[in-house]
């Protein structure tokens, strides 16, 4: 059997635990939540490195993209990444591109939405490029919420070139300070404060991160359609209370959870045999396929 564990900096109450069958081969796959603690997140890394096929890191991303082509190692990633020695780890950044953008033209091409013209509020673009300009390239009214949701500053950016040139400006910076101020961890992660409702309101669709999205969540969302990466099942049932009419998840259902897109890559990783830096998006795509993994979609 196999075993893929996902060390998160996330709170240990979204921790879940599955086997599951993939391309012949039987996976034991587990999340653990450190509760923003990267002391203890290395510990386990550090205690399991050689003993499991593969790691995710969760809660937290190794590099922060620009563009496809730049990236920004984030500092406080590099104990866990180092902790890792003989067991690969991956943050879900090579495979959250390749998927994320092919969750949009799912939603367009088979959820009876379509992209064009629709009002999307991007939570985050920057740890989400490809999906960002796959709503733009299907003709999205976009706005990205980078300044908004990470920074506090109630200013949207609206277009890619406007995105790009933030990053360039901003990554560098941001990259160094400690990840507790750019995303929720631990026991934050279980918070919701009502905050800056008028971009939520004023979109057909919410996109990106859940954990930004849960952050400052209205109480009302009549009618949207939320398009996002990990969620609980107590996660379906907030969106479900707030009105939602659409969930969709780029990564599929297992046994109740959707895990983030770390956890699912690390699964590939440890399906092909291979290191991660031997795979191109084409063989993730393949081993997608092959795999049958396809988008969560419920309508609440």
């Amino acid at each position: 059997m196999k075993r893929v564990v996902s060390v998160s900096l996330g709170s240990s109450s979204r921790d879940h635990k599955v086997e599951l069958d993939v391309l012949g081969q039987h996976f034991l796959v587990e999340r653990i939540g450190t509760n923003g603690s990267i002391e203890k997140a290395v510990e386990i890394v550090k205690e399991l490195d050689g003993k499991v096929d593969a790691f995710g890191m969760g809660g937290i991303d190794i590099y922060l993209h620009g563009s496809e082509n730049a990236k920004y190692m984030i500092r406080s990633s590099k104990p866990l990444v180092h902790a890792a020695v003989k067991t690969p780890i991956v943050d879900g950044s090579e495979l959250k591109n390749v998927l994320e953008r092919r969750v949009v033209y799912f939603v367009d091409e088979q959820c009876d939405v379509k992209i064009r013209n629709k009002k999307v509020l991007l939570v985050s673009a920057i740890d989400r490029f490809g999906m960002a300009e796959a709503f733009d390239e299907l003709g999205a009214k976009l706005v990205m919420g980078d300044l908004i949701f990470s920074l506090g500053i109630p200013i949207p950016i609206t277009s890619l070139k406007l995105l790009r040139a933030a990053a360039v400006v901003l990554m560098p910076a941001l990259c160094q300070l400690p990840f507790s101020w750019l995303y929720p961890v631990g026991g934050n992660q279980d918070q919701i404060t009502p905050k800056h409702g008028r971009f939520y309101q004023r979109a057909d669709i919410i996109a990106g991160d859940f954990i930004y999205i849960r952050k400052y969540l209205p109480d009302n969302l009549p009618g949207k359609i939320i398009i996002t990466n990990t969620v609980t099942p107590k996660d379906v049932e907030l969106l479900r209370e707030r009105g939602v009419k659409m969930l969709v998840t780029s990564t599929p259902d297992l046994q109740g959870r959707s895990f983030g897109t770390n956890v699912i890559e690390a699964i590939l990783v440890a399906a092909s045999g291979k290191r991660p830096e031997q795979l191109t998006k084409q063989d993730y795509l393949k081993l997608l396929d092959d795999i049958g993994f396809k988008p969560r979609v419920e309508n609440l």
